[in-house]
Parts: structure tokens; C-alpha cells; sequence
């Protein structure tokens, strides 16, 4: 299984998320989304107070298409909108070393770099939230 969780704020720079260019950037986003097609996970572009966030959600049977998919759009995103910022938890039985397979890894983006991390809440996943 492959599981992943993520949000993004998006901004177009550190300082404001909007510098000018937010509305065409926006478009071409959610061009991108658009054209995801995953049978049992989703990424959407959504709205609060004014402000877009990327959210991703899914769980699939191995680490396929999606993987790569959501790579690209980390990618893109941190690219094209340097000042966004968010998290992205995933975990899956082929997971490579670190974290292996007991445990979730996060990528953190900010500043428009991507950084993985382990994480210290929910893993291992065997005992704390497993049998």
C-alpha cells in the first residue's frame, strides 16, 4: 500500500503570495490538478480566506503512477510559487531506506525547496498506531 496526506499553502514568494503573478500561476495550477487522474486518491485546489492550498489525499495498492504524479506537482509548485509552503506524510510497504516500511516520511516545502524528514509522531507505525 502506498498512503499519502499532504497540504500546500501556495505563494508566490516569502514575503506576500501574491507578487503579482498569482491569478496566471493559478491557472496553470489548477490546469495541472485538472489533468491528475488517480482512481483512489484526489489533489485539489482549494480556497480559504483568500488563500490557495494544494491538498492531497490517497491510498493505493503500491507505489505507482501517483507516486510520480504528486512528485511532479511537489516539484512544480515549489518551482513555480517559491514562497509556498506545507507538508506531505507518506508511507508504503516498498518505502526505501529511510524511513523502511514501519514508518511515515514528510516533505517539508518551504522557501521552494523540498526537504524529506522522518517523522516523530506516528512512527514507527508498529506499535503506535498498529498491531
Amino acid at each position: 500500500m502506498y498512503e499519502f496526506h499532504g497540504w500546500f499553502g501556495i505563494a508566490e514568494s516569502p514575503e506576500e503570495s501574491d507578487a503579482g503573478g498569482l491569478g496566471l500561476g493559478i491557472v496553470g495550477l489548477q490546469t495541472r490538478i485538472a489533468d491528475i487522474d488517480w482512481a483512489t486518491a484526489e489533489a485539489e485546489l482549494k480556497i480559504y480566506n483568500g488563500e490557495y492550498f494544494v491538498m492531497v489525499n490517497g491510498l493505493v495498492n503500491r507505489r505507482r503512477d501517483e507516486a510520480a504524479e504528486l512528485e511532479e506537482l511537489l516539484r512544480y509548485i515549489a518551482t513555480r510559487f517559491p514562497g509556498s509552503w506545507g507538508l506531505l506524510y507518506e508511507r508504503s510497504a516498498d518505502m526505501e531506506e529511510p524511513p523502511g516500511q514501519n514508518a511515515f516520511r514528510v516533505r517539508v516545502m518551504a522557501r521552494g525547496e523540498i526537504h524529506t524528514r522522518l517523522d516523530p509522531f506516528l512512527s514507527p507505525t508498529r506499535p503506535v498506531i498498529e498491531e
